[in-house]
């Protein structure tokens, strides 16, 4: 055991964020920390490791903790790739017992956060890291903490396998509340029934006169079986009374939108790029481009940091030259810029400026990112940053345009929010170009890809996992062809051996053959 925590009160300002009884940490664990914004996972870390001390409970170190913290002291001289890059190295270089990871892939571009996870798969202590990157949770994690209404939860296995288990006991919720409803509906029926035989028990046969009912003494008969009836009738209202309510589980309504044009657009060339120039200003970022972007599209722009991909979408936004934009095409941009949130409206009414939609698909839309009912009516003021994103997007999403330009839409959003985006991105009939480094997030929604690489633009038609997929069949094409080369050079040394041998040759014979080998090695692999 490297850390043991018991009776834990976690508190800031006043307000109780996490109780937990009792929490471990082994040699060797991989945990990913997941739950919504705000509910506590960097005070949580911060706590394990010292640096803040809980209200109530204690925390034991049984060895050396090293805390890498999600906000990073700002280098005028360096991207925010370059700080993380810095403070994950030099978190690696100590090699504690304990390593609590913090966003580690923040700012970070794909062959980063593929480094990060090589390096983690070789860490020989434990380690705790917080990420809303699924992708690499699935990569590095074999325990999944999960911060729900002040609590922690455990669950075994990676995050994949967390969600089947979270979905699982979703279906058994459903199963629970169907139950709970048979019964009740069972219970009401046999209270009208009973109450109703209770009403009619007063009141004499219609075969009976009046004199015989006083002669047999059928008042006080009929008064005491409709005592019995109340009775029974009580006792059903009691049982209805006890039975254990379970809520009705949400259920998405499925968002069907009208928007502009759409259908005259759906297939049609929406943005045309001949001969796009990449320089700005001194850099030259890529050679001058071509491709086409048609209505409907979801279109995913992939590359390093630093490669000019933000670039390439204000370049088209603009209409630099080399842009053509159909007159038909009404863009809504993101660019992490919040600014067109008014602070001193609510949530409903910030969203409600510009958008042609009613107010019950923009509430459907709200509630799919988790801003159910009368909490549509905060201040913006009052949101905390992830919670603002998510507005904003749903105020693009809402507004009245066909085309959505996403830069890094997923920054600050916790997992559920970027799940809950996945699926009205997925549904969303307009067309949708996106910058993005999380890699799962680009699998769900694109189905064209725009990858920079080596001041090139390149161009594919299809999902995410066929352009890896395609990446892969040409390194495979390009080794096969280059042992092939290989396996040529080598039989004509081998002649020229045979006739007239030399050292000279003999050297050359042997570094074929290694070379022969390692290519035949990593075509294996």
């Amino acid at each position: 055991m490297l850390l043991q925590a018991s009776d834990l009160t976690i508190s800031v300002e006043a307000k109780t964020l996490l109780e937990i009884d009792l929490l471990e940490i082994y040699e060797g664990e991989r945990i990913g920390l997941v739950g919504k914004n705000g509910t506590g996972k960097t005070t949580l870390l911060h706590t394990l490791a010292g640096k803040l001390l809980p209200e109530k409970g204690n925390v034991k170190h049984y060895g050396t903790v090293h805390l890498l913290p999600q906000l990073k002291a700002p280098d005028g001289h360096k991207s925010g790739g370059e700080i993380t890059q810095d403070y994950i190295q030099k978190a690696f270089s100590n090699q504690s017992s304990i390593l609590l990871a913090d966003e580690p892939t923040t700012h970070l571009d794909t062959n980063h956060i593929d480094w990060v996870e090589n390096t983690l798969k070789h860490w020989q202590g434990a380690y705790v890291v917080v990420s809303h990157d699924r992708a690499f949770l699935d990569a590095t994690c074999n325990r999944i903490w999960e911060i729900d209404q002040g609590k922690l939860h455990e669950y075994k296995g990676n995050y994949q396998q967390y969600k089947k288990q979270k979905e699982q006991e979703a279906r058994q919720y459903q199963q629970e509340y169907e139950n709970y409803q048979t019964k009740k509906q069972q219970l009401e029926r046999a209270l009208t029934l009973k109450s109703e035989k209770a009403e009619r028990a007063t009141k004499k046969p219609k075969k009976t006169s009046a004199s015989e009912a006083k002669i047999t003494g059928a008042k006080p008969y009929f008064a005491k079986k409709q005592k019995k009836l109340q009775q029974t009738a009580k006792s059903i209202e009691t049982r209805l009374e006890k039975l254990e309510k379970v809520e009705k589980p949400f259920e998405e309504s499925p968002i069907k939108m009208d928007l502009p044009n759409q259908e005259k657009l759906t297939g049609k060339v929406l943005i045309r790029v001949e001969n796009l120039d990449g320089n700005i200003g001194d850099q030259h970022l890529w050679n001058k481009a071509n491709f086409l972007i048609k209505g409907g599209d979801k279109l995913a722009i992939i590359g390093a940091n630093g490669s000019g991909k933000t670039t390439l979408i204000r370049k088209l936004i603009k209409e630099e030259k080399g842009g053509h934009l159909s007159t038909a095409c009404k863009i809504a941009y993101f660019k992490q810029d919040l600014s067109i949130l008014d602070p001193k409206l609510s949530i409903l009414e910030n969203v409600q400026e510009g958008s042609i939609h009613n107010e019950t698909l923009i509430r459907t839309v709200l509630a799919r990112l988790h801003f159910y009912r009368d909490q549509v009516h905060k201040k913006i003021g009052v949101l905390s940053g992830g919670e603002r994103v998510k507005v904003t997007l749903a105020k693009l999403f809402l507004s009245n345009n066909n085309t959505l330009v996403l830069d890094e839409p997923t920054n600050f959003l916790d997992l559920e929010a970027m799940e809950a985006l996945e699926k009205l991105l997925m549904e969303y009939e307009g067309t949708v170009i996106f910058v993005s480094h999380d890699r799962r997030f680009v699998e769900k929604i694109a189905t064209k890809i725009i990858s920079i690489e080596e001041q090139h633009i390149n161009y594919f038609e299809g999902s995410y996992q066929q352009f890896k997929n395609r990446e892969q069949t040409s390194v495979k094409d390009d080794r096969e062809e280059k042992l092939l080369i290989l396996e040529t050079k080598i039989t004509d040394v081998l002649s020229r051996l045979s006739i007239a041998p030399s050292e000279e040759l003999e050297k050359e014979f042997q570094q074929l053959l290694k070379e022969k080998q390692q290519l035949s090695k990593s075509t294996d692999h």
